[in-house]
């Protein structure tokens, strides 16, 4: 078992209590003691940035929100700093959606994310694992995050979307902008939505004309209370597909590695104890989990002794909801071994994420052909390490050695 590294306290540290920011550095190099003392106040707050976002760091009360989607609407699943992401007509089905349609979205999409089709990715992705780490077994040191984690969703989802991986440097640009900026600037939100559209609609247009068997295709062809998909609706959900099926493994592939970066005791054992696997995936999910949702309130309600008015937003903070010791035993310790673990990782309730299977798989792959090929690794330079803030926590530059 082994205890968490945090980043250094600064004295000029926000105040997390009134002002919480997820998008401050400060938050994103370390946001397990912020978490710590929310949850010794009374484990929600509402801050003044964010629109005056309430947040929840308690599990109960995560799972809470979560199930509660009459009071609590995914209408935005994101929170810009200011205005609600439905203000824009944006809409990422199925998961800014609420009941009925999101049922339908959802059903009709979990085809694509069975087991069969997972289990046929598999090869490709530990073929592209290899691919990558003959790029620098050699050398003796790499970027974990710049030239390993960020490949391999990336390329995977541009496989399953039909779109040429060739075009993996645009794709990476889109979850730089969409994600980690557009929710604080709305000019660099506007701009990459405004590219993405485009290269879309010459995918989908290029699908009409000339059907392929890949994700595109199959949303032209298919039908959702019995009619046809929009456009719109297409173009929302590859915008979906291709932000939450990047930003979310990378970042869980990346944190994984730098944890175990510092515990070469638990390289030996995965390299050793194949039947660690399982637990060793679930913990590191639990002890790292990468995104944070959001909610919206919908009718005036008072949850958690707070009185909540209609358009408040509410972040939603599935990592946070894995560290509460109500929840988890010590549950800031990381212990591969842990058996009883319904982590919150890919969220809870209806809006469960729908690609976890192949997500799950991508990790596992990903990290048992890092270990099995690269020898003992540890963290070159810790100062190095760079954290993305936002709704998708992972690291970002990820500087690694071994000999």
């Amino acid at each position: 078992m082994s205890e968490p590294l945090h980043a250094t306290d600064t004295d000029d540290a926000p105040d997390w209590i009134t002002a919480l920011d997820h998008y401050s550095p400060a938050y994103a190099a370390d946001p397990f003691p912020i978490w710590d003392e929310l949850r010794r106040r009374d484990g929600i707050v509402q801050s003044s940035a964010f629109r005056g976002m309430w947040v929840p760091c308690r599990h109960a009360d995560v799972v809470a929100v979560a199930n509660d989607v009459e009071t609590f609407s995914s209408r935005q699943p994101i929170i810009p700093q200011y205005a609600p992401l439905a203000d824009f007509a944006l809409q990422v089905p199925p998961i800014s959606s609420d009941p009925p349609y999101h049922t339908e979205v959802r059903r009709l999409l979990l085809p694509f994310f069975g087991p069969s089709r997972i289990a046929a990715l598999q090869p490709k992705v530990a073929a592209l694992a290899d691919e990558l780490i003959d790029g620098f077994v050699d050398t003796g040191r790499c970027d974990g995050a710049i030239d390993f984690a960020r490949h391999i969703p990336v390329r995977i989802i541009a496989t399953m979307l039909g779109v040429p991986t060739s075009d993996e440097g645009q794709f990476l640009d889109w979850v730089h902008q969409l994600l980690e900026l557009a929710p604080t600037d709305f000019f660099a939100g506007m701009s990459g939505l405004q590219d993405f559209f485009g290269y879309f609609i010459d995918q989908v247009n290029a699908r009409r004309a000339e059907p392929r068997d890949d994700l595109i295709t199959f949303l032209l062809e298919a039908r959702i209370e019995d009619r046809l998909l929009t456009d719109q609706e297409i173009l929302g959900m590859c915008l979906l597909l291709l932000m939450a099926g990047i930003d979310t493994t990378w970042s869980a592939i990346g944190a994984s590695l730098w944890h175990l970066a510092q515990h070469p005791d638990e390289q030996e054992r995965l390299r050793t104890e194949p039947d660690l696997w399982t637990t060793a995936i679930e913990e590191l999910l639990r002890a790292y989990a990468p995104v944070t949702m959001a909610r919206e309130v919908v009718r005036d309600t008072e949850a958690f002794g707070c009185p909540m008015r209609t358009g408040d937003p509410l972040l939603l903070p599935f990592p946070a909801a894995n560290r509460d010791p109500a929840a988890f035993a010590d549950p800031d310790v990381v212990d591969l071994d842990r058996a009883e673990n319904r982590h919150l990782a890919f969220g809870v309730g209806i809006h469960r994420c729908l690609g976890s299977n192949l997500a799950r798989m991508e990790l596992t792959t990903a990290l048992q052909r890092f270990v099995a090929r690269v020898p003992t690794f540890r963290l070159a330079d810790p100062d190095a390490v760079r954290w993305s803030g936002g709704q998708v926590r992972g690291p970002r530059v990820l500087p690694l050695a071994f000999d």
